[in-house]
């Protein structure tokens, strides 16, 4: 017996979901859902045999992503479909959806991710070795003062560099510390927006709350 049929070769296939807007005004806000094995360029283009005599793509791509678990199976489009209509997202026919790319982002994240995704949230990624080892040293030195020193208030400064990913490490320590009620002191409008951005879009913060001057911000 060969090698081969001991270890048979992985699949070349790359399965992908793929959303795609006509630029017909008729079909205005509409999108086309579907899966593919080939590439996602390739297999939009077989839907349009006829060029216009412009030459101008008929067909804008607006999302292509990857139809993989982590564990290493695979969803289909259908899968992504039932999501969006269980979100009372209009489906105007086979596979057209009246949504926007967030939607679609939002159903691939339940759909890979096994859950709800009830917030509709379009990030699920994962923290870097780097963000992953600060946030282990800043847990472990707090475990080791509260066990030396109970009566102190211990600080831990991250000396990040830009575009580190502190505000997305930080809310990672949050959660992996269990903290209920976390002050953040900032002057820069931006800062407080990137907060809230994080906060409301990753999957790992469903169902927190931000509040921020003038009240509570859904």
């Amino acid at each position: 017996m060969s090698n081969q049929e001991f270890f048979p070769q992985r699949s070349n296939s790359h399965p992908m979901i793929y959303a795609y807007s006509e630029n017909n005004p008729k079909y205005e806000g509409l999108l086309k859902i579907g899966y593919t094995e080939r590439d996602v360029e390739h297999r939009v283009a077989q839907q349009y045999p006829t060029k216009r005599p412009d030459g101008i793509s008929p067909y804008e791509i607006v999302l292509a992503e990857s139809a993989m678990r982590s564990d290493g199976s695979c969803f289909f489009d259908h899968e992504i479909h039932r999501v969006l209509e269980k979100k009372r997202v209009i489906r105007v026919g086979g596979e057209w959806f009246r949504c926007t790319v967030e939607d679609v982002k939002a159903a691939i994240i339940a759909v890979k991710t096994r859950t709800e995704n009830e917030g509709n949230r379009t990030s699920d990624f994962r923290m870097r070795p780097e963000q992953k080892e600060a946030v282990e040293k800043t847990i472990e030195y707090f475990t080791d003062i509260k066990k030396e020193a109970p009566e102190r208030s211990g600080k831990f400064l991250w000396n990040a560099k830009m575009r580190f990913g502190k505000t997305f490490a930080a809310y990672q320590l949050v959660k992996q510390m269990n903290m209920q009620r976390v002050l953040v002191l900032t002057f820069k409008p931006a800062v407080e927006a990137a907060w809230e951005e994080d906060l409301k879009t990753h999957v790992d913060f469903e169902g927190w709350q931000f509040i921020c001057r003038g009240g509570l911000n859904y």
